[in-house]
C-alpha cells in the first residue's frame, strides 16, 4: 500500500482517538449546568466537584491525540496543512482559545471558595466545551463537502461560507454526540443520584443524535457516498441505537462503548467519503487537494512511520495505564469540605 494511503488512514485514527475520548470530556462540560444542579448550593458544588473528578486525571491527555493529528498532517500532508490551517484560520483559533479557556476553567476554579469566582470558571468550562464541540463538527463537515479552492491551492471563502446549514448541521450532531457520550461516561464513573440522572438525560440526548446524524449523513451519503461510507454510516447508527437500548437497562459500560463506537464509525464515514481527497475544491475538481498532490516526499514517510512503529505502542499502553488507574466510581459522598485555598495556614519553615 502507497505510504500516503497509510498515513491518510493514519490521521483517520487519530481523529478518531481525539473525538472518542475528548468528546465525553466536551460532553461532561457541557453537562455542567443539568447534571450540576443539586437541591442546594452546597449539594451543587459537590455534585459539580465529583464531574470534574470524573475527567480530571484523564482529560490533558485525551487532547495530545489531536496535536498528534496535527502534527502528522503537517508532516505527512503539508499543502493539506497549509490550507487548512491559512484557510481555516478563524475557527481554529476560536477553538484554540475556547480550549485554552476551558482548561483554565478545570485549573483555577478551586483556587477560590467565592461563589461568583467559581460561578465565572464553570461558564468558561460550559462554552470552552460547547464551542469546539460545534466548530469541529462545522469543520469537518465543510472539509468533506468541499469548500471553495482556487489553482494555488488557497481556500478563497471566509467564516461565513463555513456557516452554512450543512455544516451547522454537523456542528450539532457532534455536539449532541459528545452530550451522549458525556452523560454515558458520568453514568459509568459516578454513583448515587448524579448517575440516575445522567442515564436519564443519555437516553434523551441519544435519541436527539440519532435523528439528526441520520439526516446528516443521508445529504452527504446521497452526494458523496461509497460503499464503504454507507456501511460505515449503518455501524455508526446500530451503534448509537444499540447504547440507548443498553442505557435503558443499566449498562453503561455497554452504553459507553456503543458511543464510542458511534463516534469511531462517524469519522471513518467522513474519511471514505474524503477519499481519495484530503480537501476537496467546491469550485474545481482540478483544484481538489488529494493523498497524493498534497503529500510529502517518500523518505519523510518512511521516516515517519519507523517514528509511529516505535512511539506509538508506549503511548497507548501508558494512557491504557492511567485509565486503569483511575476506574473507580466517585460520588458526592467522596468530596470533602471545600476549603478556600486563600486561607489554608502556611507551611512551617524548617
Amino acid at each position: 500500500m502507497d505510504l500516503a494511503v497509510i498515513w491518510f488512514l493514519l490521521i483517520a485514527v487519530l481523529w478518531t482517538g481525539y473525538f472518542v475520548l475528548e468528546g465525553f470530556d466536551f460532553g461532561v462540560g457541557m453537562l455542567f449546568p443539568i447534571l450540576g444542579k443539586g437541591r442546594d448550593a452546597d449539594d451543587t458544588e459537590k455534585r459539580r466537584r465529583v464531574l470534574l473528578n470524573s475527567i480530571g486525571p484523564v482529560w490533558d491527555g485525551n487532547e495530545v491525540w489531536v496535536l498528534t493529528a496535527g502534527g502528522a498532517t503537517f508532516a505527512a500532508f503539508p499543502h493539506w496543512y497549509a490550507t487548512l490551517f491559512s484557510g481555516f484560520y478563524l475557527p481554529l483559533l476560536l477553538i484554540l482559545v475556547a480550549l485554552i479557556v476551558r482548561n483554565m476553567g478545570f485549573d483555577y476554579r478551586g483556587k477560590r471558595a467565592d461563589a461568583a469566582w467559581k460561578a465565572n470558571w464553570d461558564k468558561a468550562i460550559i462554552v470552552g466545551s460547547f464551542l469546539p464541540a460545534l466548530l469541529w463538527g462545522v469543520a469537518l463537515t465543510n472539509i468533506v463537502r468541499g469548500v471553495p479552492i482556487d489553482e494555488n491551492m488557497e481556500y478563497t471563502g471566509n467564516l461565513f461560507t463555513l456557516l452554512n446549514p450543512i455544516g451547522l448541521l454537523g456542528g450539532l450532531v457532534f455536539v449532541a454526540l459528545f452530550l451522549t457520550h458525556g452523560a454515558y461516561f458520568v453514568a459509568l464513573k459516578t454513583d448515587g443520584p448524579i448517575r440516575a440522572d445522567a442515564r436519564a438525560l443519555a437516553t434523551k440526548t441519544g435519541l436527539v443524535a440519532a435523528g439528526l446524524a441520520v439526516v446528516l449523513l443521508l445529504v452527504l451519503g446521497i452526494s458523496k457516498g461509497s460503499v464503504w461510507s454507507w456501511l460505515t454510516t449503518a455501524i455508526a447508527a446500530g451503534a448509537l441505537l444499540f447504547s440507548i437500548w443498553a442505557n435503558t437497562r443499566g449498562k453503561e459500560g455497554q452504553a459507553f462503548t456503543g458511543t464510542a463506537l458511534t463516534i469511531a464509525a462517524a469519522v471513518a464515514t467522513y474519511f471514505f467519503l474524503l477519499y481519495p481527497n484530503v480537501m476537496p475544491s467546491s469550485t474545481n475538481d482540478a483544484f481538489s487537494l488529494t493523498i497524493h498532490n498534497a503529500s510529502s516526499t517518500d523518505y519523510t514517510l518512511k521516516i515517519m512511520t519507523i517514528a509511529a512503529l516505535v512511539f506509538t505502542p508506549i503511548v497507548l499502553a501508558y494512557q491504557a495505564w492511567s485509565y486503569w488507574i483511575f476506574r473507580k466510581r466517585i460520588s458526592t459522598a467522596h468530596i470533602p469540605p471545600a476549603q478556600d485555598p486563600t486561607h489554608l495556614p502556611a507551611r512551617a519553615s524548617r
